[in-house]
């Protein structure tokens, strides 16, 4: 669609991505990275995808509800499986469609009318950073509170590494006895 439009001199955004082999295959790797991303670990293709989009230099605001499009169609596909398995906890499912259902028509309504009235749609780019760098320190905290109710033992694999004395000791001998499963991991990396 490009090149028919570049032949009829049609009249571009500034923003507008002007699509090629290369720019689809680029951004189509990157669509089913986010999907596999979303499928394994139920982050929202948009978290993969949104950063991406600005980096491509698309215009904030189609970024924005490219990107919530993608979350909504990731995250009903991922709750019709956990519906069709029976693992939904109705109460807190319905609690939080509730309070999401809100934030999304406040967030919506406040901030679009925000970014429309001053055309500072950076705000939208600001928040999405804002999302991630939050995710981000979540997972670091969550990763050193993980560590330190196991008396910080990072010996890898939890079969390999349990701290049942409340001692160092016992994850170092953990850890050697793992070491001595695994002889060519030990010449890979020999500490």
């Amino acid at each position: 669609k490009t090149n028919e439009r570049l032949a009829v001199n049609y009249p571009f955004n500034d923003m507008d991505i002007l699509w090629d082999y290369k720019k689809l295959q680029f951004y189509s790797f990157f669509t089913f990275l986010a999907g596999i991303i979303a499928g394994l670990i139920g982050v929202g293709g948009g978290m993969v995808l949104g950063p991406l989009m600005i980096a491509m230099e698309v215009n904030p605001r189609v970024s924005t509800s490219t990107t919530a499009t993608m979350v909504l169609l990731t995250s009903s596909s991922v709750a019709v499986i956990f519906v069709m398995s029976g693992l939904v906890p109705w109460e807190y499912a319905l609690f939080f469609f509730l309070v999401c259902l809100c934030g999304a028509y406040i967030g919506k309504t406040k901030i679009d009318a925000y970014v429309k009235r001053t055309g500072m749609a950076s705000i939208l780019i600001g928040i999405l950073a804002t999302i991630i760098a939050l995710a981000t320190i979540g997972c670091i905290v969550n990763l050193f509170m993980g560590l330190a109710s196991v008396n910080w033992c990072l010996a890898g694999f939890n079969q390999f590494c349990t701290v049942s004395s409340g001692s160092g000791s016992d994850c170092a001998a953990r850890l050697l006895e793992a070491h001595d499963l695994f002889p060519e991991a030990q010449r890979m990396f020999p500490f």
